[in-house]
């Protein structure tokens, strides 16, 4: 099953979203995709995507962190579909992988182990996935760090003519049901790094959420699918995936490499 919105069956160019057909952000966007001249259609996530259903798109956009996901963009990446937010950068949804390339980037991590090290620490998921599956999941254990009780989430969006930043504040979920607390400056040196995380993982658009603790930004996450609510971020969306739709390239790709 699929849901489409705007244009006709069969019109080029086609854009597949694997996301909730119900996603207030990514809704808006596959309308204003459409209103651009695009069909544009909801692939349900969780669910097996057939080639000949990818075979029709001109390019595939993920928001969903599934097997089924892993699956849908690696036929993408052997058959030659552009992608927004492909195989390379699903990976980090594996958070190993993702605070690998953190740290890559210059950006200071917590410790992690497989056993319960010294003082306070908290349990997580080898990776989070965002619908059911039977799957298995280890876990690990990641220091907790005296953090102010705020989280500063960042997203970043690579428009096709920029790189455009935004960051929600929110109290931190150590502390119960979090709270979002309003949309603040993003500091220059974060924004930076994050302009270089975008280059080496290919991705359009991420999340990171950063705490403060013992005098400086700590990245405790990052999301290669993140749900982008509450940062407005909608027009640059909008503008990202047409980028790829048009030229599959990136404003990110000539950011220069990472430090020595």
């Amino acid at each position: 099953m699929s849901d489409t919105v705007g244009g006709q069956a069969g019109a080029t160019p086609r854009v597949g979203f694997l996301c909730r057909a119900d996603h207030e952000v990514f809704r808006e966007v596959a309308r204003r995709v459409a209103a651009a001249g695009a069909t544009t259609t909801f692939l349900p996530p969780g669910e097996p995507v057939a080639p000949e259903t990818l075979a029709d798109l001109s390019l595939l956009m993920n928001k969903t962190v599934h097997p089924e996901s892993f699956r849908a963009l690696a036929w993408a990446v052997r058959n030659d579909l552009a992608t927004w937010n492909g195989y390379e950068a699903l990976l980090l949804a594996f958070r190993l992988v993702g605070y690998h390339a953190l740290e890559r980037v210059g950006f200071d991590v917590p410790a992690v182990s497989t056993t319960p090290p010294e003082g306070p620490s908290l349990t997580k998921r080898i990776v989070h996935w965002d619908a059911d599956t039977d799957t298995p999941v280890p876990t690990f254990y990641q220091r907790l760090l005296d953090a102010r009780p705020v989280d500063y989430k960042y997203y970043v969006v690579d428009t096709g003519t920029g790189i455009e930043t935004r960051t929600l504040l929110t109290t931190s979920k150590r502390l119960g049901p979090k709270r979002t607390l309003g949309l603040v400056t993003p500091h220059p040196f974060l924004a930076a790094k994050l302009r270089l995380l975008l280059r080496t993982t290919g991705a359009q658009a991420l999340g990171v959420d950063f705490v403060e603790a013992e005098g400086r930004f700590w990245a405790v996450d990052v999301n290669p699918a993140p749900s982008f609510a509450d940062v407005g971020m909608v027009e640059a969306l909008t503008e990202s995936v047409l980028a790829r739709l048009e030229t599959g390239t990136s404003v990110s790709e000539g950011v220069e490499g990472l430090p020595e």
